[in-house]
């Protein structure tokens, strides 16, 4: 398995819609492998194909306490959602050391393709829902800082560019 570089906002590769997964070889499961292992050492629980540069509707994640959870969800698409929100800070690793309020479904319902092939459903609750969400934003080219006002969101890509600017120099 190897790490694989993740995207930083605000990389324009980020605002690109992923095409669905068609091949369910050996290639896709390592690839969910080297996500599974990139977002684990990163600290994260969800990782979109997105972020580290594959335009696939791949998605890994681990919400459980212990980081020993696992899933990998492919194709995934939102088939209902509650009335009901709830406001969670979240944070993104496409988005170091950046973390806000966005609103989201409090409950999810998914249908998402296995590493096999097989159609799945899965019901989704708080911090389960919201992670999916946010996953599944990335794969239609969002990042969670476009629901933030328009100042935050100017602060943050400032930052950003400094950063790198500063990073080119060096």
């Amino acid at each position: 398995m190897a790490l694989l570089p993740i995207l930083c906002y605000p990389d324009p590769r980020l605002h690109t819609v992923a095409k669905p997964v068609s091949a369910f070889d050996l290639a896709l499961e390592t690839l969910s492998k080297d996500m599974l292992e990139t977002m684990y050492d990163s600290n994260g629980i969800g990782l979109a194909a997105t972020q580290v540069d594959v335009h696939l509707r791949l998605i890994v994640m681990d919400t459980s306490e212990e980081h020993n959870e696992p899933w990998v969800l492919i194709n995934p698409e939102l088939l209902e959602k509650s009335e009901e929100t709830l406001i969670a800070e979240e944070g993104c690793l496409s988005v170091p050391g950046i973390f806000d309020g966005v609103e989201r479904a409090q409950e999810i319902r998914i249908s998402y393709l296995d590493l096999q092939g097989q159609r799945h459903a899965l019901h989704a609750t708080d911090l389960q829902a919201v992670c999916i969400q946010h996953e599944m934003d990335h794969l239609m080219g969002r990042v969670f800082v476009e629901y933030l006002s328009f100042l935050k969101r100017s602060r943050i890509k400032a930052k950003f560019v400094k950063a790198q600017r500063q990073n080119t120099r060096a």
